[in-house]
């Protein structure tokens, strides 16, 4: 086999690559001996079959087979021998006028990774910005349970019903006089002013008793879930069954008792918890800003210009089917067309960044294990219908690049776990409004990276730093959802519907 270079400008490599005929030829005598016992002819008895019949009759498909292996075997045997790492599937191009009998010369070309010094990291400093949770807030918190848990009794008689009651009633909508699906209940809780009905239907039964029988007039949101229903005015014929005012909760320890806790102090320290787990993420985000931010500034490699392609192409994908759901997908489009260069770069920054944190990862020897490679299967498998979620981790193991997909989220966090450790960090207490604004002020996250065996960067979108709006829905499609893989070979299972809200309510 002969190997020779003919491309090496900056990432790029080219090669031809001659198998000589003689080689192939062994290869597939060697197939057809090995299938000969197992091959059946009428005439021959079982794993009798002369060779010659058998290469005969199959030697076309041996020839393919072999061909195919051989060709596997040559772009391996290049790979380990010019120690190339690709940056993405090499393009191989068998010649023309190739035919069994005749030295297979191949052409390949390829992008490789660029040579990434781990950066030096000591000296890392970061500051963490912590919102304390003050009593006063846990308070909040547990009075907005005692008031969701609150028991109603049955009012005194001929009692008018005011903001805070209960009314238990049977009701049927319709629309132009005719009953519409979904419009309909009978024994309904109603507390007035709990915000739970459309709007205008609670306050329409202030005043109400046991034994009224009311029409009331309303119109559904425009947004309304229920589409033949949104910005339609309806009637709802009403009978209020009982009116019932709500008893007094008590915050104590029996309190905290009848939601299955030991004490009041318990149920506090959960809240507490709670409460801090809210701005732990916005907490983290903000570091890992300023981390991406410090590596990006030292970051200063050529990238292969195929990962930044992909990247690229996944970006703008996302972003124009958020500017067609916008009121004006004409005005939207425009204004991402304006940014396309942005946009491109911001490519370019998530590839070099998403390779420098791989770089970083594997010198480090950060790694997932198979433990927890199953633990993100699983997860992800129970977004399908339970008939289909073995048939989804099967999908997964025979997809490298699916299963790439699933690692490359949890291996960046692991990166970047590593790093906080390695890192000074400074703490600083600010409200929950410098935090947000602390997060708004950065100029965006670079994104997902990929574990060792992964060859291509995706992840969260950054919007361009030289911009200070963005549409709304682009806006959230550049700093906070993840982008798609490539297309994978096979299907997925179909995932599971979403049930809907009734329409009533």
């Amino acid at each position: 086999m002969q190997i020779v270079e003919t491309t090496n400008e900056g990432l790029k490599r080219g090669f031809t690559v001659t198998i000589p005929a003689g080689f192939i030829a062994e290869k597939i005598e060697s197939e057809v001996v090995k299938i000969a016992p197992q091959v059946q002819l009428p005439g021959f008895r079982p794993g009798k079959v002369p060779a010659n019949l058998v290469k005969k009759r199959f030697g076309a498909q041996v020839h393919q087979d072999v061909l195919s292996q051989t060709i596997r075997e040559a772009l391996d045997k290049l790979v380990a021998d010019h120690a190339l790492r690709p940056a993405t599937q090499p393009d191989v191009a068998l010649g023309e006028g190739y035919e069994e009998g005749k030295d297979a010369e191949l052409t390949v070309s390829l992008e490789v990774l660029p040579v990434i010094s781990a950066p030096d990291l000591t000296g890392l400093k970061l500051e963490k910005l912590v919102v304390p949770v003050k009593d006063e807030a846990v308070d909040e918190a547990v009075t907005r349970i005692a008031s969701s848990a609150k028991r109603f009794n049955d009012a005194e008689e001929g009692k008018e019903a005011a903001t805070g009651d209960q009314l238990i009633i049977d009701f049927v909508g319709k629309l132009d006089g005719v009953e519409f699906d979904g419009g309909k209940a009978e024994d309904a809780a109603l507390e007035i002013g709990a915000g739970r009905f459309i709007p205008g239907f609670e306050e329409q039964l202030v005043g109400a008793k046991v034994g009224d029988e009311k029409v009331i007039t309303v119109t559904f949101p425009e947004e309304y879930q229920a589409a033949h229903l949104a910005g339609k005015e309806a009637t709802f014929d009403i009978t209020v069954k009982s009116v019932k005012v709500a008893g007094e909760t008590v915050i104590d320890d029996e309190f905290a008792k009848s939601l299955g806790l030991t004490d009041l102090d318990q149920l506090k320290g959960l809240l507490r918890g709670q409460l801090e787990g809210e701005t732990e993420g916005q907490t983290r985000t903000q570091m890992k800003r300023q981390l991406l931010d410090i590596l990006a500034d030292g970051a200063e490699f050529d990238v292969p210009p195929s990962m930044v392609e992909a990247e690229f192409n996944q970006i703008w994908e996302q972003l124009t089917q958020e500017a067609g759901r916008e009121e004006d997908p004409a005005a939207a489009l425009a204004e991402i067309e304006a940014e396309k260069e942005d946009y491109r770069k911001i490519a370019v920054r998530r590839v070099r960044l998403g390779l420098l944190l791989s770089e970083i990862g594997q010198a480090n020897g950060v790694e997932i294990t198979a433990q927890e490679f199953q633990m993100l299967v699983s997860q992800a498998a129970q977004q399908y219908r339970p008939e289909d979620r073995q048939r989804f981790v099967e999908y997964v193991q025979s997809e490298p690049m699916v299963a790439a997909q699933l690692r490359a989220p949890l291996y960046e966090e692991k990166v970047v776990d590593f790093l906080f450790d390695k890192a000074e960090v400074t703490t600083r207490e600010v409200t929950k409004e410098e935090l947000q604004a602390a997060i708004e002020a950065e100029e965006g996250e670079a994104g997902h990276v990929h574990g060792p065996d992964c060859d291509h960067d995706h992840g969260h979108e950054e919007k361009p730093a030289a911009k200070k709006k963005a549409a709304p829905k682009k806006k959230a499609a550049a700093e906070g959802e993840e982008a798609a893989e490539a297309a994978p070979k096979k299907k997925a299972p179909a995932k599971k519907k979403a049930a809907e809200e009734p329409a009533a309510e």
